[in-house]
């Protein structure tokens, strides 16, 4: 099993349970906490020293979002993905202004959450591509472009932001592009500049949303 240390928070018990057990019979990770609530966890989560914290979005009591925006504050390099259900889409926005690094829907298989964990849990972001999906049909009217805002990316940063568009991780855009997983490092930290997007997750949206790549 994976040494990595997760905590849940989501208000269905029943769901927790499952996800719970899924992570560990397939050794993706141990459950070393676990929250119906942002109140709760933000109570609790600091004793478990997490490596990931799996957040649900909509919950009574303390949201997501709020729960994501006040952990951060007490240990700004903790890694937050949420957890996405049809209809929250609204919310994704205001998600990674949070901080989370990334989106993981309720009803992903095994293999999807074992990969989106683990791009997190390795320094990447995380969109399923059914999310980016959902992501493009309800952005509504694209935020309009500055004059010349693409061409201010060279050809192979807009290479590098296509595969991250993509869900490719450092090392996966490395082999594809033929370059080093550091010039990839490199190439993303330049979009995330030019862009002023402050994580690979926002770059995602902020690409999408100005159509600087087609998903």
């Amino acid at each position: 099993m994976s040494n990595a240390k997760l905590f849940l928070v989501d208000d269905h018990l029943i769901f927790r349970e499952g996800l719970k057990n899924l992570i560990e019979i397939e050794g993706i990770g141990t459950v070393v906490g676990e929250s119906s609530n942002g109140k709760d966890f933000l109570e609790n989560f600091e004793k478990s020293s997490p490596d990931l914290i799996l957040m649900d979005i909509s919950m009574p009591i303390m949201d997501g979002i709020e729960a994501t925006k006040k952990a951060i504050k007490v240990m700004p390099d903790l890694k937050i993905m949420a957890l996405s259900m049809n209809g929250d889409e609204e919310y994704y926005y205001k998600m990674i202004e949070a901080g989370v690094k990334g989106f993981l829907l309720k009803d992903s298989g095994i293999r999807e959450i074992e990969k989106g964990i683990k791009a997190v849990l390795d320094g990447d972001s995380y969109f399923s591509n059914e999310l980016l999906r959902r992501i493009i049909t309800n952005l509504g009217k694209p935020v309009e472009k500055k004059t010349g805002e693409k061409e201010l990316l060279s050809s192979r940063e807009h290479e590098v932001l296509v595969e991250i568009c993509n869900g490719l991780t450092n090392e996966e855009i490395a082999t594809k592009l033929f370059i080093s997983a550091q010039t990839v490092k490199g190439h993303r930290s330049s979009l995330l500049s030019k862009t002023n997007c402050k994580n690979s997750a926002s770059l995602v949206m902020y690409a999408i949303k100005n159509k600087l790549v087609e998903i």
